[in-house]
């Protein structure tokens, strides 16, 4: 309830986390932004509920039993299991026996067996409501009989349980696109339980599906037949059926009743617990999905920093060769250049001596490669480099390329280094990870870093959220120097956006540097509860007060 609280005021989670841990009972940030999201669906799912009252409200038909039911929804499905009733049809077969009068006739069926069907059918005949006959009468109260069946709240939930229990999802490759969609081929002939199938497995197939590639289905259970080859009921359509008293007693309408069950489950009911369970699956993956693309994201950005020294950055290619960027020890660029060690123009020799000559003039300590393609071939070549140049005293490493392209061709990157092309400014930033892989990766849109499969397939909005906290964590985790963040470094501190930082920044290169944090108050559109949120996470060295440079807040 604190933490609910707290988030509902605008405390950020960072904030919470460092300096709440009394009210929170010491949540970690991971639980906090648990919490927070869970509250953002609790909440969605409030708004659904008050607008589907507010409709039961203009009907006329919401009772307090009714209201109850509804305010006692803990899902979004049985909210709308419980609505089904009372939504707003399309005219159907079921509503026209309905108003040809037929809803007693199917009541009467259903509540009394012992009636022979065709005779009380008989009573129902009326050419002038469109009742032409005994056929026309029964087909009019199954298919009332069969909307009734697959509106049932209770019914829904235990067959959706049911069969996210024991159900099969099927994969079946498109006739004429085993070719194509060959990277598909472990779906081609597919069945697994739906309840158990992993994350990547599950969106492996919707994106079969959605490029035309695979078919899914629910296998729907119904296929099994007796020695003599009758049909047998399914565990599915068992439970319609004792849902509503129907059993094979041998009595007259026992045999309609059943077959009105059949029909219910493979018409209606089965297509709507299918699309209900395929969209469960498809959820609980991408939650899955992004929970993974998180953690590789905070893994990435919170990488060890091998600090304040020279590198020269190798961003690895093959045919537009490696391109090469030198930066110093604060990350500022020295010198640049393309080498084609590899094919097609294998100019191995002469690239080893324009590194070697880039090197030593530069006095270059770490070589950092990055891990793309042609990464290894490159390692090769600064292995090379430093058995045939052991006077350079080089070491190397090979460091994440994601996001490196994104960044390059960024308005971030664009400002930063304007007189490069693109390809350079992915090797400047390949150079500066290893310095710091906060403070570059910082400056990429977290999506475009690029952490993990099918990023692109999962629910956006969800997945920015989730990056979004990873990098406001690592951020404030480590803490923000005021007198030498960038933009992109500030407006991930608690409390602050980037208009925000942009006035820092601004403030700070007309006034000089912050003697203490305490003067952040005198940057335009800085308010009290900002301050509040952000001073924790911010450092001043060589301020007024040791105290500044540290987490203690002022």
């Amino acid at each position: 309830a604190a933490a609910t609280q707290l988030l509902d005021q605008g405390a950020t989670v960072p904030f919470i986390a460092r300096y709440r841990k009394e009210a929170t009972g010491g949540l970690p940030g991971t639980a906090l932004r648990a919490i927070d999201e869970r509250l953002r669906s609790l909440r969605e799912l409030d708004e659904r509920r008050a607008t589907i009252l507010g409709n039961l409200r203009q009907q006329g038909v919401l009772t307090p039993e009714v209201e109850a039911s509804f305010v006692a929804a803990d899902t979004k499905n049985r909210l709308e299991d419980l609505y089904g009733p009372f939504r707003p049809k399309r005219r159907s077969k079921a509503t026209s026996a309905r108003q040809a009068g037929l809803f007693d006739l199917a009541t009467a069926l259903l509540a009394d067996p012992n009636l022979v069907p065709e005779d009380e059918a008989t009573r129902y005949v009326a050419h002038e409501k469109g009742v032409a006959d005994v056929l026309t009468a029964l087909d009019g109260a199954r298919a009332i009989l069969m909307e009734q069946f697959s509106e049932d709240p209770d019914l829904l939930g235990d067959l959706r349980a049911y069969l996210w229990k024991h159900g099969k999802l099927q994969s079946r490759v498109v006739e004429g696109k085993q070719e194509a969609g060959a990277r598909f081929s472990d779906y081609f002939t597919a069945a697994e339980p739906i309840g158990h199938i992993p994350s990547h497995r599950a969106l492996a197939m919707f994106r079969g599906r959605k490029e035309g590639v695979l078919r899914l289905g629910l296998s729907r259970g119904d296929e099994k037949a007796d020695e003599n080859g009758n049909r047998e009921m399914s565990e599915p359509e068992l439970r319609i059926a004792r849902r509503f008293g129907i059993e094979d007693q041998g009595r007259p309408a026992d045999r309609w009743l059943l077959e009105t069950v059949r029909l219910a489950w493979k018409a209606r009911v089965f297509s709507h617990i299918e699309l209900d369970l395929m969209n469960l699956l498809r959820e609980n993956a991408e939650t899955e999905a992004i929970r993974i693309f998180a953690g590789n994201l905070h893994d990435l950005m919170l990488g060890a920093p091998a600090g304040e020294r020279v590198v020269m950055g190798l961003d690895p290619g093959l045919r537009t060769g490696v391109k090469v960027a030198v930066v110093d020890r604060a990350g500022q660029v020295l010198e640049t250049a393309t080498v084609h060690p590899h094919q097609p123009r294998n100019e191995w020799d002469r690239s080893i001596e324009t590194l070697a000559d880039l090197a030593a003039r530069h006095h270059v300590e770490v070589v950092s490669i990055g891990n793309g393609t042609a990464s290894r071939e490159t390692d090769k070549l600064v292995a090379d480099l430093t058995k045939r140049h052991p006077e350079l005293g080089l070491h190397k490493a090979v460091v994440s390329e994601a996001g490196a392209s994104a960044y390059a061709s960024s308005p971030v990157g664009a400002r930063e280094l304007p007189g490069l092309e693109a390809s350079l400014r992915a090797a400047v930033s390949i150079a500066r990870r290893l310095q710091d892989p906060l403070l570059e990766l910082v400056k990429i849109e977290p999506r475009s870093i690029g952490v993990g499969q099918y990023q692109h397939d999962v629910n956006q909005a969800h997945l920015s959220r989730a990056l979004d906290g990873v990098v406001e964590d690592c951020v404030n985790a480590v803490g923000v120097n005021l007198n030498a963040a960038p933009v992109a470094l500030l407006a991930r501190v608690a409390g602050f956006n980037r208009r925000l930082a942009v006035n820092v920044v601004a403030f700070r290169d007309q006034n000089g540097p912050f003697r203490g944090r305490a003067e952040l108050m005198r940057v335009p559109r800085m308010g009290e509860k900002v301050f509040e949120q952000a001073a924790g996470f911010i450092r001043v060295t060589e301020g007024a007060s040791r105290l500044e440079a540290t987490a203690v807040h002022p």
